[in-house]
């Protein structure tokens, strides 16, 4: 259990009175110290209702001790290794982070044309000194610890705390001076018998995204869950779920980009009905209305909201899921499909385990790669399986 310093006091994390004093320390602005480590490692206290969490700081738990709950594997051993002080600066004191971006939050005119094939939403971006969509993503989902999993949550993970957790964790970012959680639109559960007050609310986000007499669009960004992508009269309809009525206009070119970029992900959903689908998308409202997206990426993730990018990590992920361990997921984020990333990590034990998905016909420079990757964090156990040599070999 963990431990926290909060002023002169120290609490264990289910002490009875902590919430009354983290409501105190919460108006005050004050940070509690996790006491895993001395002197102790800085955190922040969000508010769900009236509930007051203790949550960790972004990016800082390389810090904690391997056996808290606030550890994370390090940043080499994923794709966040390659973005950390380019497209993502994090400031030691506020623990903000400042994150530069591969897309745009503007257009000008009424309707931007296409991208063409192979930038932005198209592909996975190679310059890490900015982040494209799907790392934006990829990282909203880390920030708002979504990648972490035990069997104990099983079946306490729904829409309403995904939704709250990335709100939360949007709100330690900025884009351009602005802080994300700002432009960040993720829809909340839809209840028919509140049809009204949840379209009254939606109605105020979205207003910001209407088109002005002159000067540039205003962009939001979506964060959800896709229910179908079908065809409208003109170009496609992006139904996302909590949105009845609402739909997102895609033309044509886009979709087509959409299909063959995203292949693997929409295979992948349509081949398992317990996956859900993510979509991170910019859009902005027509003189219409309509909201119409510029540019998009997908993710799939499990029934437990665990991103995946094959069958041997699914595989991989639902052997997981089974643990009472704590296991946090690894991304990609903007890193290419020949790079390796340590696909999961174990993590309640002094020696936290690295778990590698090494695929078919990986090549030489992916194994010796892998190996250095390996050799480079001693203090981290490594568990390989080759897909390519059968069967997963048990768990350790």
């Amino acid at each position: 259990m963990r431990r926290f310093r909060i002023g002169s006091e120290v609490f264990e994390e289910g002490a009875p009175d902590l919430q009354a004093t983290l409501a105190n320390a919460y108006a005050c602005g004050e940070r509690p110290l996790c006491l895993c480590r001395e002197p102790g490692c800085p955190m922040y206290i969000a508010r769900i209702g009236d509930l007051h969490l203790i949550k960790r700081m972004p990016l800082s738990g390389g810090g904690h001790d391997p056996s808290c709950d606030s550890y994370e594997s390090p940043y080499e051993l994923s794709g966040l290794g390659a973005l950390m002080g380019s497209a993502i600066q994090v400031n030691p004191q506020s623990g903000m982070a400042a994150l530069k971006l591969d897309f745009s939050l503007s257009k000008m005119g009424s309707r931007a044309a296409s991208m063409p094939a192979g930038q932005n939403s198209a592909s996975v971006a190679g310059d890490p000194r900015r982040m494209s969509l799907r790392g934006l993503l990829h990282y909203l989902w880390h920030e708002a610890e979504l990648t972490v999993w035990t069997s104990r949550w099983a079946g306490k993970r729904h829409w309403w705390n995904v939704r709250w957790h990335l709100i939360e964790a949007a709100g330690q970012m900025t884009v351009r001076g602005g802080a994300l959680s700002d432009i960040l639109f993720v829809p909340e559960p839809f209840r028919a018998e509140n049809k009204e007050a949840i379209e009254q609310r939606r109605n105020v986000v979205l207003a910001t995204a209407l088109p002005p007499k002159s000067g540039p669009r205003k962009l939001l960004l979506l964060v959800g869950e896709v229910k179908e992508i079908v065809s409208a009269r003109s170009g496609q309809k992006l139904v996302v779920r909590h949105l009845p009525g609402f739909p997102f206009i895609i033309d044509d070119a886009m979709h087509r980009r959409l299909q063959a970029r995203f292949e693997r992900e929409l295979s992948l959903w349509g081949a398992d009905s317990s996956s859900h689908l993510m979509a991170i998308a910019t859009f902005g409202l027509n003189s219409a209305g309509l909201a119409i997206v510029e540019e998009i990426a997908l993710m799939v993730v499990s029934e437990n909201w665990i991103p995946y990018e094959t069958v041997p990590e699914k595989r991989l992920i639902d052997a997981l899921a089974r643990l009472r361990e704590k296991s946090v997921k690894g991304l990609r984020y903007d890193l290419q499909p020949d790079q390796p990333i340590a696909n999961a990590l174990l993590q309640n034990r002094n020696e936290p385990i690295a778990l590698f998905v090494v695929p078919a016909g990986a090549d030489e420079a992916f194994e010796v790669s892998l190996q250095d990757m390996i050799a480079d964090r001693p203090e981290i156990g490594a568990w390989t399986w080759r897909v390519g040599d059968g069967e997963m070999p048990a768990l350790p």
